[in-house]
């Protein structure tokens, strides 16, 4: 079971309250039918800058990917190791299936890893329990009942387990054949319809929260499996960083929407069960994929 949500970090508190407040706050011109569904500054948490993962792509494009180390402490503090040793440095995204993933790490597969990462690795895929606060009207094929935890991250549970779910734009671990877990030097991300077929069978690790469309538009890999047939057509990475390794003026600064509370709970049923004058057939329900939490960039 994951550590109890922290609504206040060290980092959050350098930024004065009133500014924090003020960059939160809700539109002034909420429309009278989205009140009870808009989220108020109380309803958003400042990301840890140990949980924000910065990969800097040839040309300067940023993708930002929000850490998820409640869910797979073991692959997330790898990924952490390999940041602060600037491993990834000098590698590339190096396939790109089309309708399925974006992947990036060493194409080679020989780079040698820092001594202080960890190969052998716990199978992350699901624990005991569940800390779901929402719940969706209707399963899906994939799981008896899913939702969302405290802070946003979407969930399946059988009753007994639970799991992260493979979204759009949710970032794993790529790894051989079990019992092989992976080691978190290869990621990917999904860049079309919702794999669900993968939860539980990699580890999840975090979620793309900006500059997905920096992975997602890069041309499709006429390889196998959307690898990359030549160096050439690799998008080379120049660096990776947590944001915690940035000089502190220099960080970027994300909040993102909680799910404990009244409004969003009813953003879901609205969701759920759209509304005239565009929807004239409500569906009763909607795919967990289709409700992820709103984050927001704050600097």
């Amino acid at each position: 079971m994951r550590a109890p949500l922290a609504r206040v970090t060290l980092a959050g508190m350098l930024m004065s309250i009133s500014a924090l407040l003020a960059l939160l706050a809700p539109p002034a011109t909420v429309a009278p039918q989205d009140a009870a569904t808009a989220a108020v500054a109380e309803d958003w948490a400042v990301l840890p800058d140990d949980e924000l993962l910065v990969m800097t792509l040839d040309g300067g494009r940023q993708v930002f990917i929000r850490l998820a180390p409640g869910y797979a402490p073991a692959h997330v503090a790898n990924i952490r190791k390999l940041a602060q040793a600037n491993w990834w440095d000098g590698t590339s995204v190096y396939r790109v299936q089309d309708n399925y993933v974006a992947q990036w790490g060493d194409a080679s597969e020989q780079k040698p890893l820092p001594p202080e990462v960890l190969r052998r690795l716990p199978a992350e895929y699901d624990w005991p329990g569940s800390d779901r606060v929402t719940e969706l009207a209707r399963p899906d094929p994939y799981a008896a009942a899913t939702g969302h935890s405290a802070d946003g991250w979407p969930l399946g549970s059988d009753g007994e387990r639970a799991w992260l779910t493979h979204c759009y734009g949710m970032v794993g671990v790529a790894r051989n054949l079990a019992p092989d877990t992976g080691d978190g030097s290869a990621l990917y991300t999904v860049i079309g319809h919702a794999p669900r077929h993968l939860d539980r069978n990699i580890a999840l690790i975090g979620r793309v929260i900006e500059g997905m469309e920096h992975l997602s538009s890069l041309p499709r890999g006429t390889g196998e499996m959307g690898v990359y047939r030549t160096e050439g057509e690799r998008t080379p990475i120049l660096s990776v960083r947590l944001a915690s390794q940035l000089p502190a003026d220099e960080r970027p600064r994300f909040a993102y929407r909680t799910t404990d509370n009244p409004r969003f709970a009813a953003w879901v049923r609205s969701r759920e069960s759209r509304t005239p004058p565009f929807f004239t057939v409500p569906a009763g329900g909607a795919d967990i994929c289709n409700l992820m939490p709103e984050t927001r960039r704050l600097r």
